[in-house]
């Protein structure tokens, strides 16, 4: 796997946003919704539930879609499976979506996971980890590891081949994600892939797409602030299982495709983060698209990228499951 091209850091300012996503931006401005951020927890998790149905395609039709429970350390995992075919021995991709460890489920992913399960002939299965504030982090790591652990052990109770096995997720789940694949390196679970978008993996550096980006997009840097109070608090284990750039080693760490949006404060860490897995000898395929910003797989209603994005991730998917 190597480098696209495209993939420089990102350290233009706003004016590079597409024509698309400046009047997508406006549209927002002009409807005068209050931030996320500001809203009582119950009304955010909400508002971004719908805000994600207004601007996400809808779902694609399934052959299989099947809602179950995966145990885990606090209780049961909500989670759902989406496949296009009936078939047996399906490779999974277990997808953890987005939202700052705070908003987000699996309704918000389910359009993208219905396009990755048809583009790569595989099964995808999302789950709702347990969120902050209620459940600080690493809770929600907890759950991902937990459900990953289950995909290896019990998959196959559900048609599904665990010898050809992936994990990724957005932003939030970009992190997990990233953590998970290197608690499943330690553990000897075997990942054909990681697959991250925009993923958070440091906290406290002030990178140029931070400070371009975190006043003139839909992450701002009151949101991002936001997020991390709702998080902190849990008994973390290890500063890399929130921070992953920041574990001891890399090496061995499943291959990764990274997904990154030009105009977006977490750019450069996807950058950053390409780079140190790089330099530990891991196979890595970074995509940036242009003059889009962060959450922009789930506006595919406005913005063209986003079904770009999902049928690039799902072709990645078919050829690892095709070797």
């Amino acid at each position: 796997m190597t480098s696209m091209p495209g993939s420089a850091p990102s350290n233009g300012g706003p004016s590079v946003f597409s024509s698309a996503t400046q009047a997508l931006l406006d549209s927002v401005k002009r409807a005068g919704f209050p931030p996320i951020h500001e809203q009582p927890l119950a009304q955010a998790r909400r508002s971004y539930s719908l805000g994600v149905g207004a601007t996400a395609l809808p779902p694609l039709p399934m052959a299989r879609v099947e809602d179950f429970h995966i145990p885990g350390p606090a209780g049961q995992i909500p989670a759902r499976l989406w496949a296009a075919s009936q078939a047996p021995d399906l490779p999974v991709f277990l997808y953890l979506h987005g939202g700052g460890f705070v908003i987000g489920g699996i309704d918000t992913c389910e359009a993208m996971c219905t396009v990755l399960a048809q583009r790569s002939g595989g099964a995808v299965v999302a789950i709702d980890y347990r969120l902050a504030p209620e459940h600080k982090f690493p809770a929600g790591l907890d759950d991902s590891f937990a459900a990953l652990q289950w995909l290896a052990e019990q998959g196959h109770t559900r048609g599904l081949d665990a010898s050809r096995m992936a994990v990724g997720g957005d932003s939030a789940g970009g992190t997990l994600a990233a953590s998970t694949a290197l608690m499943a390196r330690d553990a000897g679970i075997p990942l054909v892939l990681q697959a991250l978008f925009y993923p958070s993996v440091q906290l406290g550096m002030k990178t140029e797409s931070l400070m371009a980006y975190s006043r003139s997009t839909l992450l701002s840097w009151d949101l991002m602030h936001w997020f991390e109070k709702q998080t902190q608090g849990g008994a973390q284990r290890e500063r890399w299982h929130r921070e992953p750039l920041h574990a001891p080693s890399h090496t061995g760490v499943a291959p990764a495709w990274i997904g990154l949006a030009q105009c977006d404060p977490l750019t450069d860490e996807g950058h950053l983060y390409a780079a140190r897995l790089r330099d530990a000898g891991v196979p890595v395929v970074l995509r940036e698209w242009p003059g889009v910003i962060h959450d922009f797989i789930n506006m595919g209603r406005f913005l063209p990228e986003a079904a770009q994005a999902h049928d690039a991730l799902g072709e990645a998917l078919k050829q690892v499951w095709t070797r």
